[in-house]
């Protein structure tokens, strides 16, 4: 992938003062990403000096110079739950059927959740409702219905750490027939032990191509107790996405530059949204289209990096 020579597009500074929950923020990371109107638009995760975080709205016509509301994303109707909500962050933007719906992480009393809104003009999000049970992060959901049914990625935190907190090594396939209950399917892809995605979890939604779906992902590698984020890419089978077709056996973006290896969270990379420039008439991306990757560094800024759909498909199958 290559970087964009602006990076980091977003940085806290850019972050407009909205008083009294958003002045002088901390940090700005891990967006989810979409083409809306004829522009990139992407979702935020912006970080006060309290440690509490918000939404914002970023827009942008050419895909790295953005405009961002002041006004935080308001999830209409999550005041329904009864379980105190701290903070709700990394969403994942998918248009299906028309809607455009933002999966997001919820972190509450004991565990993360998953939460569901849909919007169809980015400035009312309707919150669906909570779309997981125990303990999961890391929900994209597939850009179409498969036989019938609603399809999701998502990250069962089945391992626990020293620090008590729970994190996954596999991607799991899950299926719903109305978006709000969901059952696993079958694991998709396991973290590889000893290497660099030891800790596996989905990022942007899949991409559909002739070649198979076309996932993102970010993996783990443990070093001296800390963890090395990067990105790498699989292929999943068109009709059958529980099973896998391809997996790439490099990462496709590291840590290397001093914005991603310096910050709030040291050596990461977090991709979140992809923007691909052309699809044909039934929905494939096109193999020399160009993809933008858009990713958290350090946990402290949004950055941007590109690739095209036939140099991503030859990295998963390498």
């Amino acid at each position: 992938m290559i970087r964009s020579k602006n990076n980091p597009i977003i940085t806290r500074a850019e972050i407009p003062e909205t008083a009294p929950d958003l002045v002088d923020v901390s940090s700005v990371f891990n967006p989810g990403a979409i083409r809306f109107k004829g522009n990139t638009l992407l979702l935020l995760r912006v970080q006060n000096r309290g440690r509490e975080t918000f939404i914002l709205v970023a827009e942008s016509d050419d895909g790295e110079h953005f405009e961002i509301r002041p006004q935080p994303v308001r999830f209409e109707g999550i005041e329904r739950v009864t379980e105190t909500i701290y903070h709700c962050y990394d969403p994942r933007i998918t248009l299906l059927d028309g809607v455009y719906y933002v999966m997001f992480a919820i972190d509450m009393d004991g565990r993360c959740a998953l939460g569901l809104a849909r919007t169809d003009d980015f400035e009312r999000f309707e919150f669906m409702g909570i779309v997981s049970d125990g303990d999961n992060r890391n929900g994209v959901l597939f850009p179409e219905k498969i036989d019938g049914r609603f399809v999701r990625l998502d990250r069962p935190n089945r391992c626990a750490l020293e620090s008590g907190v729970a994190t996954g090594d596999a991607i799991v396939l899950s299926e719903s027939d109305d978006l709000l209950h969901w059952l696993p399917k079958a694991e998709v892809a396991a973290g590889r032990w000893h290497y660099w995605d030891e800790k596996v979890g989905a990022g942007p939604p899949p991409i559909k191509t002739h070649a198979g779906w076309l996932q993102i992902y970010h993996g783990v590698a443990s070093h001296l107790n800390a963890g090395i984020y990067q990105a790498g890419v699989l292929l999943l089978d068109l009709d059958a996405p529980e099973t896998l077709v391809a997996r790439g056996r490099y990462n496709i973006l590291e840590p290397r530059e001093l914005y991603e290896m310096v910050g709030q969270v040291p050596n990461v990379v977090f991709p979140g949204g992809a923007v691909v420039e052309s699809t044909d008439a039934d929905g494939f991306a096109l193999p020399q289209s160009r993809v933008a990757v858009y990713y958290g560094a350090a946990d402290t800024s949004v950055c941007v990096a590109y690739s095209t759909v036939e140099e991503l498909i030859d990295a998963a199958r390498a």
